[in-house]
C-alpha cells in the first residue's frame, strides 16, 4: 500500500530563469508555508538560484521529495522542460504534462489551433525574428496588440495605436522572444477563469485603473488600485457561457490538475480566448487564490487540494 501524502516530502520549486522570476519568488515561499501549515513536509528548492549549480537535474536529484509542486512561472515551469524532468525521475508533480504545458505555452501554436477548432479567439499575425511593420499595417488595424509568444504575466506586452508604437512594441517584444504575436484589440472587459481538477471557478472581472492601457505586469502585482470584480458582473447564463468555454479551450490543449484562463468580451458580448496558463502566479496579488477564496477555499486549502490532485493522479 503506497503511502498517503502526509507521511510524503514536498518539494515546492520556484525561482527559474525566466522573467517571471521575480513573481515566482513571491510565489514559492507563500505555497511552502500554506503547505506546512496543513502539516505537509516541505522542501523548497530556488531553480537556479544564487549560487547553485546550472544544472536542473542535479538540482532535483541533490533533495529528497515523494511530489512536486510546480510554483514556477513562464520558462522552464511552464513550457513543459521541468515537467518532463521530473516524469524521468519516476516523481509526481502539480499541473499539466510536458506536452500541455509546451502547448499552451506557445501562444501562437495555442491561436493557430484553436482556430482550427472553433474556439473563438482574436485575429492575429504571427513572425519568427524579422517582423515588418509595413506588412502588419496592411492587415491589420489599429489598434493591436504586440507580445512575445512564449512569455506570461503579460511580460512584453504592449497596446498600440501608431507607427511608431508598433515600431517600439516590436523592439520590445522581441528582447524576450524571436517569435512574435501581433493580435486584434478586443475593446471590452477582461475575465480570468481558474480551473482546478477540473471544475471552473466563478470568473474574476478584471479592471486595471484608468492609467493602465491594459491589465498589465503593473496593474498585475505591483499596483494596488485594480478592481478585481467577484460577482464578476455578468448574468448567470453569460457567466455559464464563459465558464464552458474556458473549460473548453483548456481542455482541448490537454491541460489537467490546475490552470487559469484569461479571455476578453467584445462589444457585441462575444467572448474570445486569450491564453491558458499552466502555472498560475500564487502571489499575495494573484487571481486563483482569489478565485478560490471566493468559494470559501482559503490558501493552505487551495495549495494542499492542488497538491493532493496531483498526488492522486500518480
Amino acid at each position: 500500500m503506497s503511502k498517503a501524502l502526509k507521511e510524503s516530502v514536498i518539494a515546492v520549486i520556484f525561482g527559474g530563469r525566466s522573467a517571471e522570476r521575480d513573481v515566482s519568488m513571491q510565489s514559492g515561499p507563500l505555497v511552502a508555508e500554506g503547505l506546512r501549515s496543513k502539516g505537509y513536509q516541505v522542501v523548497e528548492l530556488d531553480l537556479y538560484g544564487v549560487g547553485a549549480v546550472l544544472d536542473p537535474i542535479v538540482q532535483l536529484q541533490s533533495i529528497e521529495f515523494d511530489l512536486a509542486f510546480i510554483a514556477l512561472h513562464g520558462g522552464e515551469g511552464e513550457d513543459g522542460s521541468v515537467q518532463a524532468l521530473l516524469e524521468m525521475m519516476g516523481k509526481p508533480y502539480t499541473g499539466s504534462s510536458p506536452l500541455a504545458c509546451g502547448f499552451a505555452m506557445d501562444k501562437v501554436l495555442t491561436k493557430r489551433f484553436w482556430k482550427g477548432i472553433g474556439i473563438p479567439t482574436p485575429a492575429y499575425l504571427s513572425f519568427v525574428g524579422h517582423v515588418d511593420a509595413d506588412v502588419i499595417e496592411e492587415q491589420m488595424l489599429y489598434p493591436m496588440i504586440v507580445k512575445p509568444s512564449r512569455e506570461g504575466s503579460t511580460i512584453g506586452i504592449n497596446k498600440v495605436t501608431n507607427r511608431s508604437e508598433l515600431e517600439a512594441a516590436l523592439l520590445s517584444a522581441l528582447e524576450y522572444d524571436s517569435d512574435i504575436l501581433v493580435e486584434e484589440f478586443v475593446n471590452g472587459p477582461e475575465f480570468t477563469i481558474t480551473i482546478i481538477d477540473g471544475v471552473a471557478f466563478p470568473a474574476i472581472g478584471l479592471k486595471p485603473a484608468p492609467d493602465h492601457k491594459l491589465y498589465d505586469y503593473e496593474a498585475k502585482y505591483i499596483a494596488d488600485d485594480t478592481e478585481y470584480l467577484l460577482p464578476c458582473g455578468l448574468n448567470e447564463d453569460d457567466e455559464n457561457e464563459l465558464l464552458m468555454l474556458s473549460l473548453d479551450a483548456y481542455r482541448s490543449l490537454g491541460c489537467s490538475g490546475w490552470g487559469r484562463v484569461d479571455v476578453m468580451r467584445d462589444q457585441n458580448d462575444v467572448f474570445w480566448v486569450l491564453e491558458v496558463n499552466t502555472a498560475p502566479g500564487m502571489t499575495t496579488h494573484s487571481l486563483v487564490p482569489m478565485a478560490a477564496k471566493y468559494v470559501g477555499i482559503d490558501y493552505a486549502s487551495l495549495v494542499e487540494k492542488i497538491a493532493q490532485n496531483a498526488w492522486n493522479k500518480k
